[in-house]
């Protein structure tokens, strides 16, 4: 194995003598690169956040803001990042360097406060600047503020009349509260020059994935090539930690103090990151990003469609799979709702072969299932075609970047006034996700009116064995379950009746 590298600013820079659970936060601030920002180690703030080139969805490669302190520096062997610090460009000897556009419209417009949190901001907001199509509409010429410049179609409070969407920087946190000229700064971002070296990198191919082999200190992360290289691993070493994104792996790391003897990377497995759409269903791999997944189905499964800006941040996004959301095998996490709702199913790869599992029969426990050692979820399966009525609904005490006190999930078809097939996906009201199957019931068959969305949100009411916390209490949580469908059919009677 050649030793674990990292080009960091276009400086190639060894990994070594870093011990293999240590985060690119910290390597990069032991480097002197001090804009990168501990605030929460949990990747909730965004001080962090660093650019990383990756497989592109509409060129060759594109920058992708991602938490620092959350991905192990091991994962970024013959990966390619730039900080804060490699967004401006070098002067001749003696002089200052030329500020990035992001970084000069931040200082115009007063986006930088007490400044702790500027660094992540400006990758953040450097990964919406280069991101491929966003739209065309530069500030004008004559200076005017983009603020007052006449928006493009789709422009709203979220989006500027430059395309810059505001959601980019929904896991960037500002303690100073001085999001409004953030948010002016943002809409003031024309477009990359032709000239800019990072608008140009964005055509070339990005790093190949490389194998690693990083050991230090009795503990190590690997990384194969293939999947079967990497079930033999994990053959031989049962005990090994299995990351993708390691946004969940990395909040044990910091806020835990977990160790693991062995890690073993599959975020780059070829066989995990393929995204099919065939007759019978749509096939998404399980190392594929979030962010990957809602650019390349751009809005052709409309329950996905509505659970990605309500599923944590664009940071989180940008690192979490359905792969890590489902093998964590949480009770709040909110993919396996939907896909509930969705009968999607899990295909599980091991040294045997493979086997499918519906979702409804994967969960088996508080945070178990029924994946054997050595096995790992290769794909998601959602069967086709899609039920035309779907809704998520997400109750948590922010709009964005919580964690769920509950969810459900919604698909249904409805032909003739009459409920034909009724799906229904739960989180946080019991120790797995659930099926309502009992509301299901009550459902189908039945015309969709006031009286059978009543009856039947008494019957979703009483689904589940909810628990209180400090999130909500159990009666909380089970009356959220009733109001969540009289809300779907508030919402969608009109559509459905024309």
């Amino acid at each position: 194995m050649v030793a674990a590298r990292i080009t960091v600013n276009g400086k190639e820079a060894p990994i070594s003598p870093a011990a293999p659970h240590t985060t690119a936060l910290d390597f990069l601030r032991e480097r002197g690169l001090t804009g990168t920002k501990e605030g929460c180690a949990e990747g909730e703030c965004g001080a962090c956040s660093v650019l990383v080139a990756r497989p592109g969805v509409n060129k060759p490669t594109d920058w992708v803001a991602v938490n620092a302190c959350l991905v192990p520096v091991a994962a970024l062997d013959g990966q390619e990042i730039v900080t804060s610090e490699g967004l401006a460009t070098a002067g001749e000897p003696g002089t200052p360097p030329t500020l990035h556009p992001v970084q000069e419209e931040m200082a115009v417009r007063g986006g930088s406060q007490c400044g702790y949190c500027t660094p992540g901001f400006i990758c953040s907001m450097a990964a919406e600047y280069y991101r491929p199509n966003r739209c065309a509409h530069a500030e004008p010429a004559d200076g005017t503020d983009a603020e007052h410049a006449e928006p493009v179609d789709g422009s709203d409070a979220e989006h500027g009349p430059n395309g810059f969407d505001l959601h980019a920087l929904s896991g960037n946190l500002c303690r100073c509260t001085g999001y409004r000229p953030i948010r002016d700064a943002a809409f003031a971002v024309g477009e990359p020059t032709d000239e800019d070296p990072l608008a140009q990198r964005r055509e070339q191919s990005p790093p190949a994935p490389v194998a690693t082999e990083y050991v230090r200190d009795d503990s190590a992360f690997l990384r194969r090539n293939t999947l079967a290289e990497t079930l033999q691993v994990l053959g031989e070493r049962p005990d090994a930690v299995v990351v993708a994104g390691s946004t969940d792996w990395g909040v044990e790391v910091n806020i835990r103090s977990r160790r693991a003897g062995c890690v073993v990377a599959i975020d780059r497995l070829p066989e995990l990151r393929e995204l099919r759409v065939e007759s019978g269903h749509i096939e998404i791999g399980a190392a594929l990003t979030l962010t990957e997944i809602e650019r390349r189905l751009d809005g052709d499964v409309p329950l996905l469609a509505q659970l990605f800006p309500q599923f944590a941040s664009r940071l989180i996004r940008n690192s979490a799979t359905l792969g890590g959301n489902l093998g964590t095998g949480s009770p709040i996490g909110d993919s396996p709702p939907v896909l509930l709702a969705l009968e999607a199913s899990v295909v599980l790869a091991g040294a045997d072969g493979e086997r499918e599992v519906p979702l409804a029969d994967y969960f088996t426990g508080y945070r178990q299932s029924v994946r054997r050692p050595g096995e790992l979820i290769r794909a998601v399966r959602i069967p086709l075609p899609l039920s035309p009525l779907t809704a998520f609904h997400k109750i948590a005490k922010r709009r964005f970047d919580d964690i769920s006190s509950v969810a459900v999930a919604f698909a249904l078809d409805i032909e003739g006034g009459i409920v034909r097939k009724a799906r229904i996906g739960l989180g946080g009201v019991a120790a797995t996700p659930i099926r309502a199957l009992a509301a299901e019931v009550a459902l189908e068959g039945k015309p969709w009116t006031p009286e059978t969305v009543e009856a039947a949100a008494q019957v979703l009411q009483a689904q589940g064995t909810p628990m209180n916390d400090h999130r909500a209490s159990a009666g909380y949580r089970s009356a959220m379950l009733g109001q969540s469908l009289l809300k779907l059919y508030a919402q969608t009677t009109e559509a459905v009746s024309s």
